[in-house]
């Protein structure tokens, strides 16, 4: 069974010579994607575990250290529009929310660079360990339990939160798919696209998912890990 979508859009790094190919933008939904996909998550989860349990342990003792709770949950939404919480470190000071509203209501660049992206490249909010996590994407390994839940997956969309998908053009690929700690946007030059730009790539990811695709995103993680180039 396929799913047609219409778009010209090839991600950058995305072709040949780069490992993933990009033919016809047809979603295809067969045995991979229903079966799989998480069977391969559930495995490489367990597997890692011995090995990623003692990591979470060391950064949330750190975090704990600077005087805040480690973990927290926020809403996000996944497959088939579904909200659930996920987990991550905490990487913000609190009352994030209140400090990011005061820092756009007095820097008219940034209210413009957070409306088109949804990011800051000066964010406020983050600590000082925040900044060291989110760079090496540490902050993201917590997201494990919520791939054991069946949650989310290793590879797919960038889990969007609440509120966002008013700003987001195809809501209707985006809950197809389980999102991911990695994909396609995760690992590519996300610092200079736009949120609605995610579209594209969620798209270009959902005509491309295969075992195969998966590893090539997986390895792709591994050199954002150690280049430090998260945010």
């Amino acid at each position: 069974m396929t799913v047609k979508f219409e778009s010209t859009f090839v991600p950058k790094g995305i072709g040949p010579g780069k490992g993933l190919v990009v033919r016809s933008f047809e979603g295809r939904v067969g045995f991979y994607s229903h079966f799989f996909k998480r069977v391969f998550d559930v495995l490489l989860v367990g597997l890692s575990l011995p090995i990623v349990v003692p990591l979470i342990a060391l950064f949330a003792l750190a975090v704990a250290l600077d005087g805040r709770n480690p973990f927290y949950w926020q809403p996000r939404i996944g497959k088939n529009g579904r909200i659930f919480f996920m987990m991550k470190l905490r990487t913000m000071v609190p009352h994030a929310d209140a400090t990011l509203e005061a820092y756009l209501a007095s820097n008219p660049d940034a209210r413009l660079e957070w409306d088109i992206k949804q990011k800051l490249t000066h964010d406020p909010r983050i600590t000082r360990i925040g900044h060291a996590l989110r760079k090496s994407s540490m902050d993201e390994l917590p997201q494990l339990w919520n791939v054991l839940k069946g949650d989310m997956s290793l590879v797919g969309p960038r889990p969007m939160m609440t509120g966002q998908d008013q700003l987001y053009p195809r809501m209707d690929i985006y809950t197809r798919m389980r999102p991911g700690i990695t994909g396609l946007w995760q690992v590519s030059d996300r610092n200079h696209c736009t949120f609605a730009d995610r579209a594209k790539f969620d798209i270009a990811y959902l005509d491309a998912m295969s075992f195969k695709t998966d590893i090539h995103l997986l390895m792709r993680t591994v050199g954002v890990v150690f280049r430090a180039t998260g945010c």
